[in-house]
């Protein structure tokens, strides 16, 4: 599939948290087809908690990557967003990131969790995907090839097909903001039950090239509004999510108390 080059790329300032670092020990430094364009997968959301469903995720994407375009998929990254974000059932920056870092270490061989999102007040989608172009292009210099050709290497937000339907929605996003990240960088879109990802992207036809459609063979509607409401209800949640989170949830009491859930909110919630 053909994509859009992307513009240039706006000159930032980035304030790291404290004692911040950017995780790239499982970051493949040497691109192994030289053919092939290096990629990073970057899912931002809540991960409040994070399931298997977000950690399948990565998995199809990088099935469609390898199978339908030009790219290599070279690392993934959680990224949990704000505390500020104030989303109903929001744990703390540090309960999610400690989940997300126990879900990625334990089940993955290449996903990471960065947490310089987390730990600061709100950033938009596109600063956030600016961050990791600027750490992983110009701090670590990118990729090589076998050769040692240096390569660029492409950042592309991995999202659940409630975040397209919301970019297709007048108003929910600045068109700044939608060019910047579906013109510049890109987005692959996992489908979730019951979604229409062709009438979604519809509106989004500008950056069609750019938006890269992956349906679930299987169907996974696991969700973390879900897992909430099961923890709050004295529910087992065993084999929704990663054992270690689980072990995680149950060592620290979480969940137990989180706002009123209503079975009609698990129609309409959005998967973090």
């Amino acid at each position: 599939m053909a994509t859009l080059s992307p513009p240039p790329r706006p000159t930032r300032i980035f304030t790291n948290p404290p004692n911040y670092t950017f995780p790239a020990h499982r970051l493949a430094r040497t691109l192994r087809n030289p053919a092939k364009t290096p990629l990073v997968l970057v899912a931002c959301g809540s991960f409040s908690p994070v399931t298997y469903l977000h950690l399948r995720m990565f998995e199809m994407a990088k099935d469609y990557v390898r199978q339908n375009t030009e790219f290599e998929v070279v690392g993934g990254y959680l990224s949990p967003v704000s505390d500020m974000y104030k989303k109903p059932g929001l744990l703390s920056g540090h309960h999610r990131s400690a989940m997300c870092t126990l879900a990625a270490e334990q089940t993955s061989s290449w996903i990471m969790v960065d947490t310089w999102e987390a730990f600061q007040a709100y950033q938009r989608t596109a600063v956030v995907l600016d961050h990791f172009h600027h750490q992983v292009n110009d701090v670590l210099g990118g990729v090589h090839t076998a050769d040692g050709e240096r390569r660029e290497v492409r950042i592309m937000l991995l999202a659940g097909s409630d975040l397209i339907s919301t970019m297709s929605e007048p108003g929910v996003w600045s068109y700044a903001d939608l060019d910047h990240i579906l013109g510049q960088y890109g987005t692959v879109i996992v489908e979730r039950t019951s979604s229409d990802l062709s009438r979604a992207t519809d509106s989004l036809a500008r950056w069609r090239a750019n938006i890269h459609l992956v349906s679930q063979l299987i169907q996974n509607d696991v969700s973390s509004t879900k897992v909430r409401l099961f923890l709050r209800r004295g529910l087992s949640v065993r084999y929704l999510l990663p054992m270690g989170v689980v072990d995680y949830i149950e060592r620290e009491g979480l969940y137990l108390e989180d706002g009123y859930c209503s079975t009609e909110d698990l129609e309409t919630e959005d998967g973090n």
